[in-house]
């Protein structure tokens, strides 16, 4: 009883809040595409997507994301003040999701991952998901050495993945409970133990699962990531804002500050000797971040740091610790009963 009235006093607490500070809010995209498996949830569908901008230009003050800073920075934020941000930089990002800012006229910051624009293969999480979840056949036994030690796993009757099963379980998500066949329990280790890896020994891993698989590199046209020119198109017409992902997407936090820095520093160069201009965006890979990881970004030269903790902003909210709240594949009534939780608590 004690732990309810807490949470009930918060709540007021927060109503009271939102009623006399205005407070903003930043919106996490990932993907805005139509694919038959997307174990993260990270994809919108251009119809749900429209719906969403739909929503906001009638129910909120869209505005780019470094206004929103600016705001926040001279206490003058203005009320249900939203900035849209995708992570990560996917190829849908500029065909699907930029014609549908641009009819609604709503601006955009995109976090590019600089080290995978114009890669020829697809992000890693895409290409485990490419050799272990699609139906296909593969050895029974997979035997594999990651940081000096030995694991091995067994798929057993889910060697064979059949198209039928594929279709059953294609909608399976990661953080599901469930675990529908040893391909799945398969993706679920894999994930965990290939996530902390650096960058280099993550690529030799999936180098080892092509050659088990007797799989090919690919690029899938549904999940490949922007290209140099499209990468530059995207800040065409004024809307989106490119702003940095790192260059390979670690876990910050499991690297060495000079590593960190490395990725930090890096990944702004690039993009800035993409796009012509400077870079002033951050976003956490995977929301993965300590104190001394936003002193980095802050001596890159960054004006503010995205993270994954949802939560409105505020006017003293840290602008290297802003808060971003996940969107889904929701319709626009559903968006829209959600806005109005988000922003009245």
């Amino acid at each position: 009883m004690k732990i309810r009235g807490l949470g009930r006093l918060r709540q007021i607490a927060r109503r009271l809040r939102n009623r006399f500070e205005p407070g903003g809010l930043i919106l996490l995209y990932h993907r805005v595409a139509e694919v038959d498996s997307d174990p993260w949830s990270l994809c919108v569908t251009p119809q749900h997507f429209a719906e969403h901008l739909d929503v906001l230009r009638k129910h909120g003050c869209p505005m780019q994301l470094q206004q929103l800073i600016q705001g926040l920075q001279d206490g003058k934020l203005a009320n249900r003040s939203v900035s849209i941000t995708f992570d990560d930089g996917y190829a849908d990002n500029l065909h699907n999701a930029k014609p549908l800012l641009d009819r609604y006229n709503i601006p955009a910051t995109v976090f590019l991952t600089s080290g995978y624009i114009g890669h020829e293969r697809e992000f890693w999480w895409d290409e485990l998901e490419r050799l272990l979840l699609q139906p296909g056949t593969l050895p029974e036994t997979l035997r594999l050495s990651i940081n000096s030690k030995t694991y091995q796993w067994e798929l057993g009757e889910a060697a064979d993945y059949t198209e039928d099963a594929y279709q059953h379980h294609c909608y399976w998500q990661f953080e599901h409970e469930d675990t529908p066949s040893q391909r799945h329990a398969l993706y679920r280790s894999l994930y965990q133990l290939l996530c902390s890896l650096r960058a280099g020994d993550r690529q030799k891993v999936l180098d080892e699962l092509l050659v088990w698989s007797s799989a090919e590199p690919a690029n899938r046209p549904t999940h490949r990531c922007l290209s140099l020119a499209e990468a530059i198109a995207l800040e065409q017409g004024g809307l989106i804002e490119v702003g940095s992902h790192t260059v390979t997407h670690p876990l910050l936090s499991t690297l060495p500050l000079s590593l960190q820095q490395d990725e930090i520093e890096q990944s702004k160069a690039r993009l800035e000797e993409i796009v012509g201009h400077a870079v002033s965006s951050f976003a956490y890979p995977h929301g993965n971040y300590t104190a001394e990881t936003a002193t980095l970004v802050r001596q890159a030269g960054f004006a503010c740091a995205c993270s994954t903790a949802a939560d409105t902003v505020w006017q003293h909210t840290d602008c290297f610790q802003l808060p971003r709240v996940v969107v889904e594949d929701w319709d626009g009534e559903e968006f829209a009963r959600r806005l109005k939780e988000w922003f009245h608590g």
